[in-house]
């Protein structure tokens, strides 16, 4: 019974964090601005910092099922 949320926060992790990074990624390929107003270096590390972490949370949460 207790696997249903716990595979439900593990999908919405997993995508969210991995979506970030995608877009991160293209964005720095593309040689966009990840934020608008900001340091391009710093937000681009702290963004992908960010997609890493909630990626590893989505993953811990599937470890947890």
């Amino acid at each position: 019974m207790e696997s249903g949320p716990a595979i439900f926060a593990g999908a919405a992790f997993t995508l969210f964090g991995g979506a970030l990074l995608l877009w991160t990624a293209v964005r720095s390929l593309h040689r966009e601005p990840v934020v608008y107003g900001g340091a391009p270096r710093t937000a681009a590390a702290l963004t992908a910092l960010s997609g890493a972490a909630v990626l590893t949370l989505g993953l811990w949460c599937f470890g947890r099922v």
